[in-house]
């Protein structure tokens, strides 16, 4: 009797499927995106090839604009947010170029796709007080309670603020990535790429402390070489990072329920704030472009204003 299809198995043309999965296996080896990007791109390409196959485009190279313009305005009309389209459309664009390149269709007709605007928000983010206030705190609560864990999460605290890394660059960090010398981190980010970033004495105290005296408890014989370790002596989980930095905001007086990412929003803006330059900030943070770093001098710009109007007595 034939097994009846899968209600959640996405209807596709034939050949879609298997030109998806050889893109992703493209993304994943040769341009060593991260699970969680290539997870992103699967989903997105996964609805655009679904619309082409109610469309009745069998093959890639039938698509036209007018297919991806129809396949965007649907995801407008469910109610996607402007960012959600953007990047899909953005997943469009890499997928078509690929395509064209690797010969599976002669003209593009992404070339000339485009995508709202995004409206630019303002990343909430730490005020120096209160990152100052939670670092205190979990350096408290290590000396009280002792353990190797609660030294672990002094060190993963000290270093996400310190260094502005992603958090999955933190849980990829290797013992070989910290050069004691220079007090410095060796980060791979997106893409693999290799930056070095500097990191303050309090966090390179911080990690010394957690590695000299911590990690060696949690290490057990198949341990990898990762700086951080959970509980059961594997690298650590970037779930496990999260619960400790919103577990850390929560008892912070006054401060907003911000993950990782969010230290690195604090990292930058108090690093412009001091008067860092904007390249240099760029460079330790990884972003490719400057317009991406450009985003936290709104930031402190904002601050600035809201100073002058409390302070001033003609604002």
């Amino acid at each position: 009797m034939p097994t009846a299809p899968d209600p959640a198995e996405p209807e596709l043309a034939d050949g879609y499927r298997e030109l998806l999965d050889r893109y992703l296996r493209h993304l994943g080896s040769e341009r060593q995106l991260s699970d969680h990007t290539v997870r992103a791109y699967r989903a997105d390409l996964t609805s655009l090839l679904e619309q082409l196959t109610r469309l009745g485009r069998t093959r890639l190279a039938e698509t036209t604009l007018g297919d991806l313009r129809s396949w965007l305005a649907r995801q407008q009309s469910v109610g996607q947010a402007r960012s959600s389209i953007q990047r899909r459309a953005t997943a469009a664009r890499v997928f078509f170029a690929w395509a064209r390149r690797v010969g599976e269709i002669e003209t593009d007709p992404a070339v000339s796709l485009r995508s709202p605007k995004l409206q630019r928000r303002l990343p909430d983010t730490l005020d120096a007080a209160d990152a100052r206030q939670m670092l205190e705190q979990a350096i408290t609560y290590a000396a009280e309670e002792g353990g190797p864990v609660a030294l672990r999460d002094v060190a993963l605290l000290e270093v996400l603020y310190g260094s502005g890394v992603r958090v999955a660059e933190l849980c990829g960090l290797d013992l070989t990535d910290v050069d004691a010398d220079r007090r410095t981190l060796r980060v791979f980010g997106k893409g693999r790429k290799e930056r070095t970033v500097p990191l303050g004495a309090p966090a390179f105290r911080a990690l010394d402390r957690w590695i000299a005296e911590g990690r060696e408890a949690l290490r057990i014989p198949a341990s990898p070489p990762a700086i951080f370790l959970g509980e059961r002596g594997g690298r650590i989980d970037q779930r496990v990072v999260r619960r400790i930095v919103h577990r850390a905001l929560r008892l912070t007086d006054g401060a907003p329920d911000l993950g990782p990412h969010g230290l690195r929003h604090a990292m930058a803006t108090h690093l412009l704030e001091g008067g860092a330059d904007l390249r240099s900030v760029q460079e330790m943070l990884g972003h490719a472009s400057l317009a991406t770093t450009q985003i936290y001098t709104h930031v402190t710009t904002d601050r600035l204003r809201r100073a002058y109007e409390q302070a001033h007595p003609r604002a």
